[in-house]
């Protein structure tokens, strides 16, 4: 079996999105291939070096990979939506008022965003050109 990597190109279009999960404040990135599809992702959390940095580091590491190597964004999203963690709780986001873990979050901000909405992706293609 030979698998095959689509990575970004050098230069690309991405969105940075602010939140808070359960009080811990991060930002998402969605970097974007030519077509708005999601090809990585990075999160930033407040807490730099913290262990929950770390994992966030290792999650969007992996995410990303499973993107690139041609897992659908609507498969990652059901791999990761719902998983429950600390931490966890209220969300500064309206669409996303709870989340239970970063990771079901950035999920679920995945889905609102290149799954549920193909319009809203669309619309976000069309404003970083």
């Amino acid at each position: 079996m030979n698998a095959r990597r689509f990575s970004l190109p050098a230069t690309r279009r991405s969105i940075t999105h602010k939140f808070v999960v359960g009080g811990h404040e991060g930002y998402l990135t969605v970097g974007m291939h030519p077509d708005g599809a999601p090809g990585e992702i990075f999160i930033k959390i407040a807490k730099d070096g913290s262990t929950l940095s770390g994992m966030c580091q290792a999650f969007c590491r992996a995410f990303s990979l499973s993107l690139q190597y041609g897992l659908t964004v609507e498969e990652s999203v059901s791999r990761f939506k719902n998983m429950r963690f600390e931490p966890m709780g209220a969300t500064s986001n309206p669409e996303i008022p709870e989340a239970a873990s970063i990771v079901d979050y950035v999920a679920r901000f995945l889905e609102l965003h290149f799954v549920s909405r193909p319009k809203a992706k669309l619309a976000l293609a069309e404003a970083f050109a």
